[in-house]
């Protein structure tokens, strides 16, 4: 299945469909499904930077070493960056070991730091308006979704629809399974959810499940996420209405 880019004209028809139009459009998509550290919370900040203090310790990497190999991990699960730690570096600690280490650093933060990215919010209330479902599919793990509910009360948009990478076997992006199976837990097609996402391995993961994709450039860097169907800046930009009629052919 092949996603394009809506262009300015058709968003400007699809704005003057809606308004003529007062019986309403039958939209094309029936759910949003979040990432979350990056795309709902702002911390993805602080698991860059505990990756980047066990790169320097395990590893004696220099600043400048971590810059080039960071990027690469950016998006990937809490295991994955552990594994890739202790197999690159052969590191005495297991990967359960490191995994344990870097929540402990990660997790002494979330206090201050996790919060709400600007405009979610406000752009999840106006989903739920018209009545699209919604939930999280996160390469967290589920010992770092329950700390991060204790911080930011992601239950109240969401509900039970919030699923780590531990419900689909540490499957993680860019695999698809954890889009897959919010899908399948709301009941909806696929092919008839949105995604949206702040790094490539969640926008890989997102469209190998068949979903529309939105990169949102949270981690200031474009041409990261450049793969995805439609890229914004925040949640702002996002007009609700015309963005579930987005085309998809």
């Amino acid at each position: 299945m092949i996603y394009t880019h809506c262009t300015a004209t058709q968003m400007a028809n699809l704005m003057l469909d809606i308004r003529d139009n007062k019986k309403g459009l039958e939209v094309k998509y029936k759910a949003m499904i979040f990432d979350m550290d990056g795309t709902i919370i702002t911390t993805e900040s602080v698991w860059e930077e505990t990756t980047k203090q066990l790169l320097k310790a395990k590893g004696n990497l220099s600043d400048q070493e971590c810059q080039i190999v960071m990027p690469m991990m950016k998006g990937a699960s809490l295991y994955a960056t552990c594994a890739f730690i202790k197999e690159t570096f052969n590191t005495k600690e297991s990967v359960e070991e490191l995994i344990a280490e870097k929540e402990r650093l990660a997790f002494g933060r979330f206090s201050k730091e996790a919060q709400l990215i600007e405009g979610f919010d406000r752009f999840h209330n106006k989903l739920e308006t018209l009545g699209l479902k919604t939930a999280i599919a996160t390469n967290a793990n589920q010992r770092s979704v329950d700390r991060i509910l204790k911080h930011v009360p992601l239950d109240q948009f969401f509900k039970h629809h919030i699923y780590s990478i531990d419900i689909v076997n540490r499957m993680y992006k860019p695999f698809p399974d954890i889009y897959l199976h919010a899908a399948a837990q709301l009941n909806i097609d696929p092919k008839d959810c949105l995604a949206i996402e702040d790094s490539a391995h969640g926008i890989t993961a997102a469209k190998a499940a068949g979903m529309f994709c939105i990169g949102i450039n949270t981690g200031l860097d474009r041409n990261a996420i450049a793969h995805a169907d439609h890229i914004i800046e925040g949640y702002d930009e996002l007009d609700v209405e015309t963005l579930l009629n987005f085309s998809k052919q």
